[in-house]
């Protein structure tokens, strides 16, 4: 019991996180998979032209920041892969 109380304060939802992403990058294609179905362990694929001429290290950076501290907290685990609006994987 104790850890569905900790599971549920903990957990964000696959939509809370897009809608984080998207506010701080509006051009933004955003795909989201639940990793592990446990609300926990995801991976993003965020595609945006903000992310042209920038660091792989940067468009991760882009990504972090949009989660607003959340990272660590509520979010326990985000993989994440950035691509270039031109379709440059990074």
């Amino acid at each position: 019991m104790v850890k569905k109380v900790y599971d549920s304060i903990m957990a964000m939802n696959l939509k809370e996180i897009e809608k984080l992403i998207k506010e701080a990058l509006p051009d933004a294609s955003v795909e989201i998979q639940d990793l592990a179905g446990d609300g926990n362990h995801y991976s993003a694929t965020v595609s945006s032209i903000k992310f042209n001429g920038k660091s792989k290290i940067d468009q991760h950076k882009m990504v972090y920041n949009s989660l607003k501290g959340k990272m660590g907290n509520e979010l326990h685990a985000l993989a994440i892969k950035t691509k270039e609006k031109n379709g440059t994987t990074n």
